[in-house]
């Protein structure tokens, strides 16, 4: 990683509410991280020069929630990574989980490959690949994203990689329910349950996180590759749910 004296902004300090999100042990790990995405990361054109002030609350923190809907030691898989967010946080957040980072850009797998070396997270793969490439041959536990395409398209890229008894887990904004209600034949043509709508970190942050949680209506039907048509499932709207628990975020 080149020497972070480059930086034009200030790498913002950790807020209080951070040492809730993540664990004592990964603490100054976040810190780095945020750090390089203040630095390398507005440099190489990954974030922009006016998120820099406001990455631990629109960025670090927004995506660390997300964790509260991932099983312990999943494998998960991250598609249109970007600057790794919410794939490095998560891999940050919590050290059980195993993560593939899908992104096709040089450029952004070159950055994502010297964080994961420098941070020594070691759970974590690097794939240079759009997530279609993956199909008929990886599958996760879970498969997540931050404001990659609408729903419809996201089901597409997504839910071929998603093990039967897995789910899509992604980041979504306020209009996820529209986003439900326009995927519907999509929904019911690959075989999908009733999506759920989470609204995470109502008691920590300034601004919640909208996730939107996809599993299979039927995982003893679920085969590969998927058939363009399959048996509507019932339900295709959308319930807004708070997370009655919390998954540990690592030690």
């Amino acid at each position: 990683m080149a020497d972070v004296s480059r930086e034009t902004t200030p790498t913002p300090s950790a807020p209080d509410v951070a040492r809730r999100v993540f664990a004592p042990a990964r603490l100054a790990t976040a810190e780095r991280y945020a750090e390089l995405l203040a630095t390398e990361g507005v440099t190489r054109g990954l974030i922009g020069p006016r998120e820099a002030p406001r990455l631990w609350d629109r960025h670090l923190l927004n995506c660390a929630v997300l964790g509260e809907l991932l099983p312990e030691d999943a494998s998960v898989c991250d598609i249109g990574s970007g600057a790794g967010l919410p794939g490095l946080v998560l891999a940050i957040a919590r050290p059980d989980l195993r993560l593939t980072l899908v992104e096709p850009l040089l450029r952004r797998t070159t950055f994502l490959d010297e964080v994961v070396a420098e941070l020594g997270l070691d759970r974590v793969e690097v794939v240079r690949g759009r997530a279609e490439s993956l199909h008929g041959q990886r599958r996760f536990d879970v498969v997540t994203s931050r404001a990659v395409a609408p729903l419809g398209r996201l089901l597409g890229w997504s839910m071929p990689l998603v093990e039967p008894t897995g789910a899509l887990v992604a980041m979504k904004g306020s209009s996820v329910a529209d986003e439900v209600v326009e995927a519907a034949d999509d929904l019911r043509r690959l075989g999908c349950a009733e999506p759920e709508v989470h609204v995470l970190g109502a008691d920590l942050l300034e601004s919640t996180t909208v996730a939107l949680r996809v599993a299979w209506a039927d995982p003893g039907r679920v085969s590969w590759p998927l058939v363009a048509q399959r048996s509507a499932t019932p339900g295709s709207g959308a319930r807004l749910r708070r997370p009655t628990s919390k998954r540990r975020r690592g030690a």
